[in-house]
């Protein structure tokens, strides 16, 4: 069987397409990942479908007959209820960056990134100022950048405790930091609406919380009140921690992938052995 160019071509061109497939459904799937709610969503729908499975298998009329119409019409009435956050996904695949962060630090710049925010943060507690400070990872922040103040300065503890500085007109929002770059100040999030969170908890809890549960972000709250230390990150508040455990977090959660996965498979190892 002589091999032509056409079937050449014809097989390039199924590659090609699933290859597209596979994209597709790999950041979608990552799109939900990084957003609580829709992960929520994810769960109820593999859960209905095991059940629609084990009631064809044991001949449950009743149920089967519920889960069907529960299919038939399901994908409808998510698309309505659901419309905020399946908007968020889609806006979460033009945000995201294809070839993942725009600059992956080293050693050094994470420790002197952490140095400078554990420095301000430790100044404004002691100072009874508050402050949001979000750091971008996967997930492009560039559409909440866009409305903000841009500044695009080196990191420094002196440069964020003054744009956080009472008489400064911008203290009320949050600074972004993209790689060790502070990229602007008072850029404004969406609040959570996770009726778990407490209620009492000030506009930059709930707006550290909002970007947290959106995107794959690290955002670190200074309480004006209390003076204590929040973190909002994977779509979970940590509340009252002391700055020695927003240490030891920033450290874990700016290590890159690649760092975690080998220790990961160290561990893995060491227990089987």
């Amino acid at each position: 069987m002589s091999i032509t160019i056409e079937s050449i071509l014809s097989i390039i061109n199924k590659i090609v397409d699933i290859l597209l497939v596979w994209i597709i459904f790999y950041y979608i799937l990552k799109s939900i990942r990084n957003n609580v709610k829709l992960t929520l969503i994810f769960k109820g729908v593999i859960i209905i479908i095991a059940l629609k499975i084990l009631s064809n298998v044991f001949n449950f009329v009743t149920i089967g007959l519920l889960l069907e119409y529960i299919i038939m019409w399901g994908p409808l009435a998510l698309i309505i209820v659901f419309q905020p956050e399946i908007r968020t996904v889609l806006e979460q695949l033009g945000r995201s960056q294809l070839l993942g962060r725009h600059k992956v630090l080293t050693v050094d710049e994470r420790e002197r990134l952490v140095y400078e925010i554990i420095q301000t943060m430790d100044y404004l507690r002691k100072a009874h100022i508050g402050g949001l400070i979000v750091i971008e990872r996967d997930v492009s922040l560039r559409d909440y950048i866009e409305k903000a103040k841009k500044i695009y300065g080196d990191i420094s503890s002196e440069l964020l405790i003054s744009i956080f500085f009472p008489n400064n007109p911008l203290h009320d929002g949050a600074v972004i930091i993209q790689g060790d770059k502070i990229s602007c100040a008072g850029a404004v999030f969406p609040t959570s609406n996770n009726l778990k969170s407490n209620r009492r908890l000030g506009t930059r809890h709930r707006a550290a919380l909002g970007i947290a549960e959106e995107t794959d972000c690290i955002s670190l709250v200074v309480s004006e009140e209390t003076g204590r230390f929040s973190i909002a990150v994977k779509g979970e508040l940590f509340y009252n921690l002391t700055i020695d455990d927003i240490r030891m977090m920033l450290i874990d959660e700016l290590r890159p992938k690649q760092d975690i996965e080998e220790v990961e498979e160290e561990e893995t190892y060491e227990e089987n052995k």
